[in-house]
């Protein structure tokens, strides 16, 4: 280890422990936490089950960059390359169209069978997966509609789909040893005001029954919920609203889960989780940075990803809180989206947990609100810095923006000669 990483850790330490922080063990923390890295930034959200259909579902993915993954090895090799960048030991999100067979097989068939390169590949680095079933692009979902479908077969099609989901993450935990989180998204609503709002949430919520009847092992898959406020196709109305969800994860006790960018513009995640914290099962976190709509940029290091941080450490919620990301930027190298974006992420943990929460909970409880902006203001100065070098290179990953050379190299000698 370089000593000046060493030296400048040492004298950071030093000035945490005079506010009762022990650095050493904020790493130790830290180290155990999993982020969930979606596997559809490496290809645009394209999959390789239906690779020539169109997105739908309110899905755009802007840019041309060269080099995104045409098969599930070179998007496995992406994921290794990106990983090698990134301190700790993380999991992988992926969708049912990420399928890695020769078999033909529609979405309400497929089997754990057909995702078995996955999860040897997952045992071999070290990694968990995650789950999602794909309720977009694909000719049954044209209309715009799914589990809310008015025709019953449709909408078996896509409870079948999703019931094979849950099948297949539960082989994921189990197969793993790391619990599987399977995520329930539907595109379903209507571009204009419709007739009849209650229907439809009426199908959806019997079709999500049905889906949910079987029980899993809870240690190898978690189910969660995840709404919407509004999205291409699906402007004036969402049958899958945040209110929707939020009673039907409740009552069912299922995760429920905030994603960043599918509330209203002035509206954030962060001041949700400490009263969803109180009554539900548990949270997932689909973190990504909404620009004007729910147009998912890389995760940066902003107030509101700073703020997700606090919400987490400071209402000790890591333990509930299942954090994944979600976006997809194809006008940046993919693997520096995934990289400056996870880091950033785990970088909002380190810097929360080096908070003096203690002192500033204790200030605020007597009334003494300077000590608690004094503090608060302070402390954006201390040398987190410092502490996130010492924390990557101990983990063997490169220090700062060094990782970046080896972005570009494997841009150079891989990623340019895929001829996309």
């Amino acid at each position: 280890m370089q000593q000046t990483t060493v030296n400048n850790y040492e004298a950071a330490k030093q000035l945490y422990a005079k506010h009762g922080i022990d650095v050493d063990r904020v790493l130790e923390r830290l180290a155990q936490i999993k982020i969930s890295m979606h596997c559809w930034q490496g290809d645009d959200v394209r999959g390789f089950l239906n690779r020539e259909q169109d997105l739908t579902g309110g899905i755009s993915v802007t840019g041309n960059y060269p080099g995104a993954a045409r098969t599930p090895d070179e998007l496995r090799a992406d994921l290794e390359k990106a990983f090698s960048l990134i301190p700790g030991k993380h999991k992988v999100n992926l969708h049912a169209i990420y399928v890695d067979t020769d078999e033909k097989v529609e979405l309400d068939q497929l089997e754990p069978k057909h995702f078995q390169k996955w999860v040897d590949w997952a045992a071999e680095q070290g990694l968990g997966l995650d789950f999602n079933p794909t309720c977009f692009s694909h000719e049954k979902s044209s209309d715009g509609f799914t589990l809310s479908h008015p025709d019953p077969e449709i909408r078996r099609f896509w409870i079948d789909h999703c019931k094979a989901s849950r099948k297949i993450g539960a082989y994921f935990g189990e197969q793993l040893g790391q619990t599987c989180v399977t995520n329930v998204w539907v595109p379903d609503g209507f571009k204009d005001v419709p007739a009849d709002r209650l229907a439809p949430r009426q199908r959806l919520k019997d079709a999500l029954d049905e889906v949910f009847a079987e029980e899993l092992n809870p240690a190898h898959n978690l189910d969660a919920v995840e709404s919407k406020l509004f999205g291409l196709g699906s402007e004036a109305y969402v049958v899958g609203s945040h209110e929707f969800y939020m009673g039907y994860g409740l009552r069912n006790n299922k995760l429920i889960c905030l994603d960043a960018g599918h509330f209203h513009p002035t509206e954030v995640i962060s001041n949700k989780l400490s009263s969803l914290s109180l009554f539900s099962e548990g949270i997932l976190l689909h973190v990504s940075r909404p620009m004007r709509w729910d147009s998912d940029h890389v995760v940066t290091m902003d107030d509101e990803l700073i703020d997700i941080g606090r919400e987490l450490v400071r209402g000790d919620l890591l333990g509930k809180t299942h954090i994944g990301l979600d976006f997809f930027d194809a006008s940046i190298n993919r693997i520096a989206a995934w990289v400056v974006g996870t880091r950033n992420t785990v970088k909002s943990l380190l810097r929360a947990m080096l908070d003096p929460i203690d002192a500033l909970k204790k200030a605020e409880l007597e009334g003494d609100y300077t000590t608690r902006l004094a503090l608060t203001e302070e402390f954006k100065s201390y040398p987190f810095g410092a502490v996130w070098d010492y924390y990557c290179e101990k983990h063997g990953v490169p220090v700062r923006e060094e990782w970046l050379s080896e972005v570009k190299a494997y841009e150079r000698d891989v990623l340019l000669k895929r001829g996309n």
